[in-house]
């Protein structure tokens, strides 16, 4: 989902024109009535990777975008509340989960559609899953099984690739990086982006 750029006022409903405000960089929405400038700010999403026995849980999507294809339980921060209690949120919304945040594993900026995507490592507090209203089943995969052509977004399969790098070499890793789109291919293809980036932190044993 990009983030939608504003047409009307949020104060007073009036279109808004797009020009540059005084003392600013970039064109921004400007109520001509009221003044109100109308500023687009990234999204952020926030997931968990819940594993066990050497296996992950996905969700298979019950909604667009992606309705059918594969996803670790995350979704939208809501206001007042931190990260890790959203991703511990969207995990009992979409997977019916109690989880306990254990650490923040990788941190992706999608600048192409103003998102900022933080995924937590992640404990399970029962064995209890079902599929929540947004997820048609959820489902234990082993890291050999993951269904790597239906999944949901390139951030899934970049993530999920990082931590099953850090599961064959042993090492617990927090990592940053951006999904720099080459504006050649499919957007929804990760061949088709600049990894470049990426920074992995090696965490003390």
């Amino acid at each position: 989902m990009i983030v939608p750029i504003p047409v009307h006022c949020m104060a007073c409903g009036i279109e808004l024109r797009n020009e540059i405000p005084s003392g600013e960089d970039r064109t921004r929405g400007v109520c001509p009535d009221c003044g109100t400038i109308h500023y687009r700010n990234p999204k952020i999403v926030v997931g968990t990777i819940i594993e066990d026995a050497g296996r992950i849980l996905l969700c298979r999507r019950a909604i667009e975008p992606a309705e059918g294809l594969w996803t670790p339980p995350a979704g939208f921060l809501e206001m007042a509340e931190s990260m890790a209690a959203g991703a511990a949120r969207e995990t009992m919304e979409e997977a019916c989960a109690e989880v306990t945040i254990v650490r923040t594993f990788a941190r992706i900026d999608l600048t192409r559609i103003g998102q900022v995507h933080e995924m937590f490592l992640a404990r399970l507090e029962s064995p209890d899953v079902a599929a929540g209203a947004e997820s048609h089943e959820v489902r234990w995969f082993s890291w050999d099984e993951i269904p790597w052509q239906q999944l949901a977004f390139p951030v899934v399969e970049w993530v999920l690739r990082l931590r099953a790098e850090d599961l064959a070499s042993g090492q617990e890793r927090i990592h940053r990086g951006c999904l720099h789109w080459n504006e050649v291919g499919s957007p929804l293809s990760l061949e088709n982006y600049d990894l470049g980036d990426l920074q992995s932190l090696v965490l003390a044993p």
